[in-house]
């Protein structure tokens, strides 16, 4: 039996040296390397639809099968609804419950990819009326109830809408919410920003180093450098400084949403307030922690939550796993989405 177990070992060790080597330095295996992260447009993401309204030509980005309950999302400035949401809608956890929905993605006025310099003569809508354009976005196609998700500037427009059109939303998710209107600090660096883009028609290190400020926070060596790399370089060479200058300008004019919390169930009906659920969230590291607070403080506590997750200050970018599953719970909580979980 011993003979026999020697024999054996001694031909199963038995090869060719040569052949030994390339297995061993992996000559034979191909190097692959991911492709670089972009925040254009990719294949097979949202068909696109062209909508003219009162205030302007908008583009519109649909994903998923029309017949399904919809999520409406606006971006924030800076940002378009590719490089806003793109990333974020194919994580792996909300390509699943996109199974139960429809996306669809609103772009303010000459925001989209590749979009042409608006006239000097186009008067960009205010605040109020690109929630006004919601609501011909919602006719246009027929959607009797949504879902609102929106980010900064979205954010606001979104809430604009479910206040003024509270039998159309369903809930809301948002992030870096505002409520108030523009401080004094805040409205004299965004209104040179706005100056200088319009101006100059190119974008300067003052309005980046703000771009990147107003989505990420202050940077620090832990964070995601290939990441904010990817977005610097974003902001230098895709986005129309013109029509960015233009919508800047738009958000520093917004008033205050005029909210109120009142606890006193009889004088609930009398105040202006947000009645939908309400989903509040905002990242550790972002610069308007604070201004989601104040926001929180006027939600009415029994239909809102508000969220801060660690260590991201852009959640949809750093923490897409935590957002998803958080907004998950949310649309389980309103009776949404129970088949694919």
């Amino acid at each position: 039996m011993s003979a026999v177990s020697t024999s054996y070992s001694t031909q199963a060790f038995r090869c060719n040296p040569s052949e030994s080597m390339d297995e061993v330095e992996l000559k034979n295996i191909q190097l692959s390397f991911p492709s670089p992260r972009t925040l254009t447009r990719g294949p097979g993401l949202a068909t696109e639809d062209r909508i003219e309204t009162k205030f302007g030509t908008i583009l519109i980005g649909i994903q998923g099968d029309r017949s399904k309950p919809a999520i409406l999302t606006y971006h924030d400035i800076g940002l378009n609804y590719v490089s806003n949401f793109q990333a974020f809608f194919n994580f792996v956890d909300m390509r699943l419950l996109l199974q139960n929905f429809c996306v669809y993605h609103v772009n303010a006025p000459g925001q989209e990819e590749g979009a042409a310099t608006l006239s000097d003569a186009y008067i960009f809508p205010t605040m109020d009326q690109l929630a006004e354009q919601i609501l011909e976005v919602v006719s246009h196609y027929g959607l009797k109830r949504i879902v609102g998700f929106g980010v900064g500037a979205g954010a606001n427009i979104l809430c604009r809408f479910a206040l003024s059109y509270p039998d159309k939303v369903d809930a809301l998710c948002v992030l870096n919410c505002l409520s108030t209107q523009t401080g004094w600090i805040e409205w004299g660096y965004q209104k040179l920003n706005a100056r200088t883009l319009r101006s100059k028609g190119a974008m300067t290190q003052g309005v980046l180093d703000y771009l990147m400020w107003h989505h990420f926070g202050n940077m620090n060596e832990e964070r995601n450098h290939d990441l904010t790399h990817v977005y610097r370089q974003y902001f230098e060479s895709q986005v129309n400084p013109t029509n960015l200058g233009m919508f800047i300008d738009s958000y520093i004019r917004r008033t205050d949403l005029d909210i109120t919390r009142e606890l006193d169930p009889m004088r609930k009906k009398d105040v202006r307030t947000i009645q939908m659920s309400v989903l509040n969230v905002t990242g550790a590291l972002s610069p308007h922690v604070d201004d989601t607070v104040t926001f929180n403080g006027r939600l009415d506590p029994v239909n809102s939550t508000w969220m801060k997750i660690q260590d991201c200050g852009m959640v949809l970018e750093e923490q897409p796993a935590k957002l998803s599953e958080a907004f998950r719970l949310f649309l389980q909580g309103q009776g949404y989405g129970m088949r694919v979980f």
